[in-house]
């Protein structure tokens, strides 16, 4: 296993990818075709095919993943996802639209709903953080100046019983390529709402 992803040693795949490898830079997953987390919004369909290492999360906690991909097809996207069941998650990363990266959130209770902050096409590795306090979850970016950046605050149980870790999916096709190059998870930060 890489050594920079040590909280994942006891983690599981939920739709594991086709080709998947833990390599000295991390973890590297190839997606399996037309694979997605979606619940009925807008497009009408159920998806629940995409690709989660997840291992148990706390009721509190911030998380970051860094993480890269080769982004070249509509919703192709890796990042990270917090679930508690089918109908019930969040996922947060990068996930490609009409040829613009952008730094999204998608937040399913029962129905889906997706948010995405548009940004140049992005190279190398990327970061995202998630911080779960009470029934709040908030999501963050890190921008290319180093800060972070809020994208959501969003309703999510206070429950045990939740799943945590890398994601990646590829809605329109096969052979979408991410590396996951370290995964950390900690006591929540001070300060989530306003954190730079």
């Amino acid at each position: 296993m890489g050594a920079t992803l040590p909280f994942l040693r006891d983690a599981q795949w939920f739709g594991e990818p086709p080709t998947w490898d833990w390599t000295a830079g991390g973890l590297e997953v190839v997606t399996g075709d037309r694979t997605d987390f979606w619940q009925e919004t807008f497009y009408g369909f159920h998806r629940d095919d995409g690709h989660f290492l997840g291992a148990p999360a706390p009721r509190e906690f911030s998380a970051t993943v860094t993480f890269e991909g080769d982004y070249e097809t509509l919703y192709d996207q890796a990042g990270m996802m917090l679930r508690l069941n089918e109908r019930t998650w969040l996922k947060t990363g990068i996930e490609f639209s009409d040829d613009v990266t952008n730094f999204s959130v998608v937040v399913t209770r029962e129905r889906s709903d997706w948010s995405v902050i548009g940004v140049p096409l992005v190279s190398g590795p990327q970061q995202v953080r998630l911080t779960r306090l009470g029934n709040a979850v908030l999501v963050h970016f890190r921008n290319q100046a180093g800060n972070w950046n809020l994208m959501r605050v969003a309703d999510f149980p206070n429950t045990d019983g939740a799943w945590i870790g890398p994601m990646a999916c590829s809605p329109q096709r096969a052979g979408f390529r991410a590396r996951f190059s370290d995964f950390a998870i900690d006591k929540p930060i001070e300060n989530a709402l306003h954190s730079n």
